[in-house]
Parts: C-alpha cells; sequence; structure tokens
C-alpha cells in the first residue's frame, strides 16, 4: 500500500509517503511559511532534497506543490495520484469525540473543527488539509490519526482538574495529554524489544525534544501523562515554562501589568531552556555552553534533567513499579549527558544506568546494566510510520468487511 501521511501545522505541511509492504519512506517534504510571501517547498530524501521556491498562500496551495512534486516528471515518485491508496492526518486535538483513529467523514470534520477552540493553532490548518485533499482525491480514503486519542484510556482522576466540574462539563477543561502517537509507537516497539505483549509491561515513555511529554503506560494502556488541557503543562521544555504555580499568571497581569496575550507569549515562547539559560531553546547549544563554565546554561540544563527525574519517580509510584524506561525524540535519542543525569541517584529503585551503552550513537538499544531490575531503552520514534499503520489497518479491515 502506498500511503500519503499529513502534518499541517499553522504555518507549515510535512509529509512522507510510504511504501507500507516494503516499510520504506518514497518522498517526503516540508512546506514551510505557508501564507506568507517567502514560503518554499522541500522535497526529496537526503541528498535528493530540493528547495521548490513558490507562493503558496494557504495549506491548500501546499497539498497541491505536495501532490505536483510526488508525480513530476523529474523527480516524481508516482506516475499517477491514483497509485495513492489512502491518505492519513496527523491531527493535534481530537477532544473527547475520539479514542483512536477514524475515517474522515463530514461528521468526523465537524468534530475536528469543533476542537479547534482546544487547538487553536493546528486543527484548523488540519482541517484545511484535509478539506484540501478530499477536494484533489475525492475517490481516496482519509484518515485522521489524533495525538491525544492514545490517552483517551487515562482513568478520571488523572485526566480531572479540581476546578468546579461544572468547568469539566460546560467547557471541556480536563487533562488531554499530547505526544500520543510517538508514546504509543516506542511502547510497542519496547514490548517488541523486550519479547513480551504490551499487555504484560508497566512502562514510562519519555518524548524528549523541544516539545516533552512522560506517559506511564500500565498493561497497554496510558494510565497517566505530563502534558494537560494543553502542550504546556508538565515538563519543562525548549521554550515552554511545564507546570509553574498558576498565580504567577494572575500575578504577571495584576502587579507587572502584562496582558495576557504577553503572558501566554513568554509562558510558550520565551520560557524553559531559553528562558533560564537566555542563549538558546536547543539543548545542544545549553551543553556547549554549559561545559564553557556558563552558570545559567548549566542551571538550564540541572533543571531539565530533575524535571524529567521528579515525573519518572511519580509514574512508578502511579504504577506501583516500572519495567522499563524508554526516552526518544531529538534529545530523549541523543543526548547521553541528559540521559546520564536524567537516571543518576536512581539505582535504590533499581534503575541502573550503563555509562558505556549510554554513549552509543543511534539505533533501538539497551542502555541500562545488566544487574537493572529497571530497562532503560533508548528508541528512535516515528510516528509517521505509526500513522501509516494506523491507516492500512483501518483500509484494510474496511475492505475486508466490503468483500
Amino acid at each position: 500500500m502506498l500511503i500519503l501521511v499529513i502534518n499541517a501545522g499553522s504555518s507549515s505541511l510535512k509529509y512522507q509517503l510510504v511504501d507500507t509492504e516494503a516499510k520504506k519512506v518514497m518522498a517526503k517534504g516540508l512546506c514551510e511559511r505557508v501564507g506568507a510571501s517567502d514560503s518554499f517547498h522541500k522535497h526529496g530524501i537526503d541528498a535528493d532534497e530540493r528547495v521548490i521556491s513558490e507562493y503558496l498562500p494557504d495549506h491548500h496551495a501546499a497539498i497541491n506543490s505536495v501532490l505536483r512534486a510526488l508525480t513530476d516528471d523529474d523527480y516524481g515518485v508516482i506516475d499517477d495520484l491514483s497509485k495513492i491508496d489512502a491518505v492519513g492526518h496527523r491531527v493535534v486535538h481530537g477532544g473527547e469525540y475520539f479514542d483512536s483513529s477514524v475515517v474522515i467523514d463530514e461528521k468526523n470534520l465537524e468534530k475536528i473543527a469543533a476542537c479547534s477552540k482546544l487547538a487553536p493553532l493546528h486543527n484548523p490548518a488540519a482541517v484545511e488539509g484535509i478539506r484540501a485533499c478530499q477536494k484533489i482525491m475525492p475517490e481516496v480514503m482519509q484518515v485522521a490519526v489524533f495525538d491525544t486519542s492514545f490517552h483517551q484510556s487515562m482513568p478520571q482522576k488523572a485526566y480531572m482538574y479540581p476546578l468546579p466540574y461544572e468547568l469539566y462539563r460546560g467547557q471541556s477543561i480536563r487533562k488531554y495529554g499530547f505526544h500520543g502517537t510517538s508514546h504509543r509507537y516506542v511502547a510497542d516497539r519496547a514490548a517488541q524489544f523486550l519479547g513480551k505483549p504490551l499487555e504484560e509491561l508497566q512502562l514510562i515513555t519519555c518524548h524528549l525534544g523541544n516539545g516533552c511529554s512522560l506517559a506511564a503506560i500500565d498493561h497497554a494502556k496510558s494510565v497517566d501523562t505530563t502534558m494537560g488541557f494543553t502542550p504546556l503543562d508538565g515538563l519543562m521544555m525548549g521554550t515552554r515554562c511545564g507546570s509553574i504555580d498558576p498565580a504567577i499568571v494572575l500575578y504577571l497581569i495584576n502587579y507587572v501589568g502584562l496582558t495576557s496575550d504577553e503572558v501566554n507569549d513568554i509562558m510558550n515562547k520565551q520560557s524553559g531552556l531559553l528562558g533560564i539559560s537566555g542563549l538558546s531553546n536547543d539543548l545542544r547549544d545549553v551543553r556547549s555552553a554549559a561545559e564553557a563554565g556558563n552558570d545559567r546554561a548549566q542551571l538550564a540544563y540541572e533543571m531539565y534533567s530533575y524535571s524529567v527525574k521528579k515525573h519518572i519517580g511519580a509514574y512508578v509510584f502511579t504504577m506501583a513499579g516500572v519495567d522499563a524506561i524508554i526516552l526518544t525524540a531529538g534529545v530523549g535519542e541523543n543526548c547521553d549527558r541528559m540521559r546520564r543525569m536524567i537516571f543518576e541517584g536512581l539505582e535504590p529503585m533499581g534503575i541502573k544506568i550503563d555509562h558505556e551503552r549510554n554513549l552509543q550513537k543511534s539505533g533501538e538499544r539497551v542502555i541500562s546494566t545488566d544487574d537493572s531490575r529497571v530497562k532503560i531503552l533508548v528508541i528512535p520514534t516515528n510516528e509517521e510510520y505509526m500513522i501509516a499503520q494506523d491507516v492500512k489497518h483501518i483500509y484494510q479491515e474496511l475492505h475486508n468487511e466490503a468483500a
């Protein structure tokens, strides 16, 4: 099967064309600065990447550009759009409507649009991308895969906030969690790596990049996660503050004189590693500065690792034990120093990192010692593959029913 995976952001559109039988990415690319006069389109894999300069006024134009590139006589990989069997769309927010991936019909699209108030930067772009694909490829099945759906298995005690209950019933204010596709992928891979059914394991998955979240996965179900009503909650991140005393927001508005938009900008775009170090939201830059003796960079490094360690501890006790802890995404996969700092001091809990193994650079691997009661794994995430697998499963299920 050939499945086109679309990830429409507020001003960007990423895509991959995946051959699910060969388990191969045939093409991929990124449309940047959609809506701006200097928009452009990168298409191709590694050395074959080329930049297509063209004005992309909206996501409909971006989709058109993607499909032209895929079928281009010189650098395309298919000769006709009919070769695409289905399209999978990453949708950030499914609210309480969706606990799994679904075929997109008009009713489901209305629900996705209704969740736009919960994800105003992302869901409207996803809807526009879906509409564009439906118009250009009306006969091709479209599937929505949600960042939030995996976490819909959380019990009410975990997803409710201790606010007046009417705010949940009337405004849908609750914890939703995000990065669900990534957490689900690495949990599945961890189970295969360990040679045990996911239903028999207790796992803590750590998606650590510019955006960060942990999930407690108890016998294949997400029972808690660090991101909340929005992706701002939980861990310290690249530019996001994570969990803070909510009264700080009121203080900044009432006594410092900032507007709500200014406070929102501070918490989402000026905080985290960037805010503490004063240098960068990229951990590589912060690490270099810390190793050169920059005290604020060192503090940012320590705060980041402490934030992760603290939440790992909470989830060990939430599940009354853990079989393995998995690290993924840019920081989790690539930064040996951060991994070492996260697990330092956890030996009494049966969590022991092997410092030699921790220096390995790539691939799925164990970085815990042989006598560590809890396995520590590094597993590169692949959200696009997970989306393609969901689409393939739904496609085959529907065609088997039709047969």
